[in-house]
């Protein structure tokens, strides 16, 4: 049997390549098993270390993320464990990649109490602390057990029996290297091939062959085979589940379009030329109809509000209160469409009109149903909005239109809950929700939503990047499946393509100028290259270059900075308010209300201001960080230049900023505005800079596939043991079926 090193030192690990089947393990020296009766628990997230030479003192390892949770905040968290405990805890803040040391120090009982008390903290497994007692049992009886690492032999069965009870099995060193190499390729084997519901750490050992059999072993099983699986009887009987599931519901009539004989006479090419003079409309059927290519027919555009609304007499009148003159671009392709029955994905930048767009039809539509009002068991019409501001501005938008007694609420996180529900529980007919706040009143059984039949997703391109996702999909599942779907969006990405799939039947496009990603070319844009410290100054500037008649939003990355900057202007006597997620609901609603009365001037923001926000006489946009995404920017763009008027915005940008300079180079030359020669410069740097990585990159692929660590190099322990890369420090990461660790002085391979 060979010795495993000196008593000095203990070979390093070898890197994840240096075992080709990619699985860490630890190694010990012999003498320092012997002398620190070290141990590891995969039992919880907590592993005992070793006592070393101080029997008051015992070592544990913890994983990274609970460093925190065991310190507190300020210390108060390991303060407290200390006072419970009696005993010393200190935090190597140090970490080999995988565990943080925690050494304890004082009596036997305030050790283990301490211990206990951190477990409690770390670990995962709700049945713990039921183990917790036999765990230390075990333990301290091994600790008198082990004189030698020859005489474990004898205690191997009781220490195996430990592993029966502990679903991850403890850690367990052989003295006989052949063993020890026998069990590890079988560890390895079974961690391919057994299905396992637990989670490995390092090297799960494998229990004596004689237990082996007596443990029961899964059956190996052939893969399954779907080739003569009848997907279509599954279908069918889905598609029945989902029949008897509705049957109760009567049809939906959907069609309320009454075409104008002037529109219904229009020929194609008349049709395709309003389309061009407003602003390039284009339509398109996304899934066509081949067995019935009339379907397939896109209705032609209206050009006044009369030719899409003659027959609803009472919404021309309130279009007329409103003062508007003709309909947006995507007003004139967007009614004829959702007025006959069709579901449609409406693309058009922020501010172009969207929100009538469809609203109108779905004030006509709650109208039109079959069943009574007073019948009916819960709202006809969902809007879902990303943000409360903008479903409060959807909100604003549907109490500026009577129509026939209909009835509204909005339901939003930060908003009173007694008083939503209240509002749901008298009954009304439009829905509009944030989606936690939706899928929390329909859990609750407050809001019903079977007899929602006209839905609409608002700004659906920002749910899916704030994560709503999950929630739409939820929220989605008790909606009937025969209902009217709107979806809007200022972009076209592949999460609103992939929700297009999944929850419309047969939609129509509208998108108004490009789906390419483009800003309102109504708004002057001005690109700044400054360092970060010259930021401030040029703020002060811009503030100070204002007009009487300007209104500004300044929007910033962080919250911190906007309330710094918001007491920064109070100090100076300038009137400005502020708005972030972090401010409560009733300041944020009052920060947009003394923006649009005119109270302030300024408004400074996070970008939950870029979308939602319909303040038309809105001049000018301060980007004072820089989006992290070109999707922002543009959404920030559009807070000016609305309803025809026009605006200025100025961006800063900084090197840190490098990224996202070819992005904003097209955003500006689509525009046709002036490309800064710096911001060339930096896209160019960028792209040589990523050049340069990725060819770094590869070199160190080529160069991992020898092994090698990144601290290792060195020998491994003396006489004649079997080091690890060598030195205290882990191995590197190894190629694809990496080499082996360093060598040792007498030549001996690495054994890992």
């Amino acid at each position: 049997m060979s010795n495993w090193g000196d008593n000095r030192s203990r070979g390093g690990r070898g890197g994840r390549g240096g075992n080709q089947d990619g699985y860490q393990r630890r190694e010990w020296t012999n003498s320092n098993r012997d002398n620190n009766q070290g141990r590891e628990s995969r039992g919880s997230n907590a592993s005992y270390g070793s006592q070393g030479q101080d029997s008051n003192s015992v070592t544990i390892q913890i994983q990274q993320k609970f460093v925190g949770k065991i310190i507190g905040r300020q210390g108060a968290t390991i303060k407290d464990l200390q006072a419970q405990s009696g005993a010393n805890i200190s935090i190597d803040k140090s970490t080999d990649g995988i565990g943080t040391s925690v050494r304890i120090t004082g009596s036997e009982e305030a050790r283990e109490k301490a211990q206990e008390l951190i477990n409690n903290i770390t670990s995962d497994d709700s049945s713990y602390g039921s183990r917790q007692g036999d765990r230390q049992q075990t333990y301290d009886s091994r600790q008198d057990d082990r004189q030698s690492y020859g005489s474990r032999s004898n205690n191997r069965q009781s220490y195996e029996h430990q592993d029966d009870r502990e679903p991850y099995g403890s850690a367990r060193w052989d003295s006989d290297q052949q063993n020890q190499s026998q069990n590890y390729q079988q560890s390895q084997s079974q961690n391919y091939q057994q299905p396992s519901n637990t989670q490995r750490s390092w090297h799960q050992p494998q229990s004596d062959p004689q237990q082996q059999s007596s443990q029961p072993q899964e059956e190996e099983r052939d893969p399954l085979d779907f080739g003569d699986f009848d997907w279509a009887a599954v279908n069918e009987e889905q598609k029945n589940f989902e029949q008897e599931r509705w049957k109760h519901l009567k049809p939906l009539k959907k069609n309320f379009y009454i075409e104008d004989p002037q529109v219904a006479n229009m020929s194609p090419e008349e049709a395709a030329r309003i389309r061009q003079s407003k602003n390039n409309i284009d339509c398109r059927v996304m899934i066509e109809d081949v067995e019935n290519p009339e379907n397939n027919k896109v209705p032609n555009p209206v050009t006044t509000f009369e030719q899409a609304f003659r027959n609803y007499p009472e919404i021309l009148d309130e279009i007329r209160k409103q003062g508007f003159q003709e309909p947006s671009p995507i007003q004139c392709q967007a009614w004829p469409v959702l007025l006959s029955g069709k579901d449609m994905i409406g693309i058009a930048q922020t501010g172009t009109g969207k929100t009538l767009a469809f609203l109108l039809p779905a004030l006509i539509h709650i109208d039109g149903q079959e069943t009574p009002r007073d019948k009916r068991v819960g709202p006809n019409v969902m809007i879902m909005a990303p943000t409360r501001e903008l479903a409060l501005q959807i909100y604003s938008e549907v109490q500026k239109y009577s129509y026939r007694g209909i009835k509204a609420t909005c339901l939003y996180g930060g908003g009173s809950r007694k008083e939503q529900v209240l509002s749901v529980e008298k009954g009304v007919n439009i829905v509009i929700a944030t989606p936690g706040r939706l899928n929390d009143l329909v859990m609750a059984g407050t809001l019903n939503v079977s007899e929602i039949s006209y839905l609409v997703l608002d700004e659906a391109d920002r749910m899916l990047d704030m994560g709503f996702e999950p929630q739409i999909r939820k929220a989605l599942i008790d909606v009937r499946p025969d209902r009217q779907t709107v979806m809007t969006s200022a972009t076209w990405p592949d999460g609103v393509r992939r929700l297009v799939k999944s929850y419309m039947n047969d939609p129509i496009q509208v998108y108004v100028g490009s789906l390419d990603l483009a800003a309102t070319h109504s708004v002057r844009q001005i690109i700044k290259i400054i360092d970060e410290s010259e930021k401030t100054q040029e703020l002060h500037n811009f503030f100070q270059s204002m007009g009487d008649k300007d209104k500004a939003m300044v929007f910033f990355g962080k919250k911190a900075r906007v309330d710094d900057l918001a007491s920064e202007l109070a100090l100076s006597g300038v009137n400005a308010q502020s708005i972030h997620g972090g401010r409560e609901q009733a300041d944020r609603e009052q920060a947009l209300a003394d923006l649009k009365s005119g109270e302030v001037k300024i408004l400074l923001a996070t970008d939950v201001a870029s979308r939602g926000i319909d303040i038309e006489d809105i001049t000018l946009v301060f980007n004072y960080d820089f989006p992290r995404d070109i999707e922002e920017y543009v959404h920030r763009v559009g807070r000016t230049g609305r309803a025809g008027r026009s605006g200025e915005s100025i961006s800063l940008v900084t090197r840190g900023d490098w990224a996202i300079a070819k992005q904003l180079i097209a955003i500006l030359e689509e525009a046709s505005q002036e490309v800064p020669e710096e911001l060339f410069q930096m896209c160019e740097r960028y792209d040589a800079w990523k050049e340069r990585k990725a060819q770094d990159k590869d070199l160190a692929r080529m160069d991992a596939r020898g092994g090698g660590g990144r601290y290792g190099g060195e020998r491994g322990g003396d006489n004649n043991s079997f080091g690890g890369g060598g030195g205290r420090g882990r191995g590197g990461r190894g190629g694809r079926g990496g080499g082996r660790g360093g060598r040792g002085r007498n030549n001996y391979d690495s054994f890992y």
